[in-house]
């Protein structure tokens, strides 16, 4: 069954305010149930402060009124006997809890008198008109001075009821001011929520702003507009990679079959008559398909490494024999276009563990990138030394990268504004790829670049094959 969901504002007006009637439910609890055990506690604890400060002062001039001023204050009465149960003095406070001669008889005097070695002692007595429980604490002052310190442990009916009227405008005025903070609070927390909410719906529609929540005084919400802020440009950056995507393989896949198209209705048109013109028209379309053929096969290349994980064919092979293999390929450039390829190692075997077909097209792909990108001098150097590792790096003498883009040449499809040699077969996922076959291996990789100077692209094959 569908249930109806409260936004963040009400949810936290509504925890808010549950917290609050809980802890006003604790002060009512508090008050019923427990009122009477306090007030007893703390009646116990006055006669004893009390039972004290009279030692303290019993030597003093100014004794009764001090014993006067006690039990006015803490609402005791006191009362001074001799040892022949005469009274010798009684405080002026003569409240609730206070005993008479005919609510109570006075044998707990008797039994206290008579023990000549007791200092102090408590009785705890319920009075017979009203079974209201006493609290009688005698001390003895001297050989023939004793004091009975009294008061009720029931709470006054007065006092209750004045607590309760209080308790209730209290609960009234909390519940109130409750309201307005958790108001307040929830709609602070709930507003930046909901503007980051709208700008996420906007982002969804295609609509790239920048949030302006940072300075937010919660850390989550500061937090999270960051992100919102990252997912926006790398989302946009997405979005110029899907155009240039689109321009780049459509233009990639119209001008071969542009050529096509023209080339074979030039063949049967005009060079129906002339073998030798036909010969070369073919080796045009020969030469377009196979250009077409490249882009779709690095395409498929690419989506079919995303979509599975496909397990490595490792096997050991000669790398410099594979490089001295892959650029024999390039012998038609050398003669056509005059590319120099300079092939740098220091030892003639440099045995490896690898995909041998994957690290193949790593290098093809390098060594086709700096074919594209390389200077008017046509040179594309390989180099491979061996340490610890073996570095393989392939350079080109371009205008180089810039800093700032570096991140990116690795992404697919991305797109510089540097012009480059169209002639060259390529199709612009190559360093894609090559990022994607060097990590299936864990081979770490990289580049070096300064603008003006050209580019060099690395890779490392670790000496032993790592385990899964």
């Amino acid at each position: 069954m569908w249930k109806r969901k409260n936004n963040v504002k009400n949810e936290i007006l509504k925890y808010f305010l549950l917290f609050a009637i809980l802890i006003i439910g604790i002060l009512w609890i508090c008050q019923f149930l427990f009122l009477r055990f306090f007030y007893r506690e703390q009646k116990i604890k006055d006669t004893k402060v009390i039972a004290t400060e009279m030692k303290k002062q019993k030597e003093n001039i100014h004794f009764k009124e001090i014993i006067n001023s006690l039990a006015l204050e803490k609402s005791v009465c006191i009362e001074i006997d001799d040892s022949d149960f005469a009274s010798l003095y009684v405080s002026s406070y003569f409240g609730k809890g206070c005993i008479t001669n005919s609510q109570i008889s006075y044998s707990y005097k008797y039994d206290f008198i008579k023990e000549k070695n007791k200092q102090e002692s408590t009785y705890f007595i319920k009075l017979s008109n009203t079974q209201e429980e006493t609290i009688i604490l005698a001390l003895k002052l001297s050989d023939n001075q004793y004091a009975f310190i009294n008061t009720s442990l029931e709470p006054v009916d007065d006092m209750i009821f004045l607590i309760r009227k209080e308790l209730i405008v209290i609960t009234i005025v909390l519940l109130i001011l409750a309201y307005l903070i958790a108001y307040y609070i929830s709609y602070r927390i709930s507003k930046p929520i909901k503007e980051i909410n709208e700008q996420a719906k906007h982002l969804a529609k295609g609509s790239y702003q920048t949030s302006s929540l940072e300075n937010s005084k919660i850390l989550e919400i500061e937090e999270l507009s960051k992100t919102l802020d990252y997912v926006n440009k790398e989302v946009s950056k997405t979005e110029e990679l899907r155009r240039d995507l689109m321009a780049n393989v459509s233009h990639d896949l119209k001008t071969p079959l542009t050529m096509i198209k023209a080339t074979a209705e030039i063949a049967k048109d005009l060079h129906k008559e002339d073998p030798k013109k036909q010969e070369e028209d073919m080796n045009t379309i020969v030469s377009e398909v196979d250009r077409l053929t490249i882009l779709v096969n690095d395409i498929l290349e690419l989506s079919k490494m995303e979509s599975i994980v496909e397990e490595l064919n490792w096997e050991e092979f000669d790398l410099i024999e594979e490089i001295d293999n892959i650029l024999k390929k390039y012998n038609v450039l050398k003669e056509t276009e005059k590319y120099h390829f300079i092939f740098e190692h220091q030892e003639e075997k440099i045995m490896v563990q690898a995909d041998k077909k994957k690290l193949e097209q790593v290098i093809y792909n390098l060594i086709n990138n700096a074919i594209h990108y390389t200077g008017e001098d046509n040179k594309i150097m390989i180099k491979v030394t061996k340490k610890k590792e073996v570095l393989v790096e392939i350079s080109d003498t371009g205008s180089g990268i810039e800093e700032k883009d570096i991140p990116y040449i690795w992404n697919k499809y991305y797109k510089d504004n540097k012009k480059h040699k169209r002639n060259i077969i390529g199709t612009g996922l190559g360093l894609n790829i090559v990022k994607k076959i060097l990590e299936q291996h864990h081979f770490s990789y990289g580049v070096h670049s300064k603008l003006g100077e050209g580019s060099t692209f690395y890779f490392k094959i670790k000496e032993k094959r790592r385990n899964k």
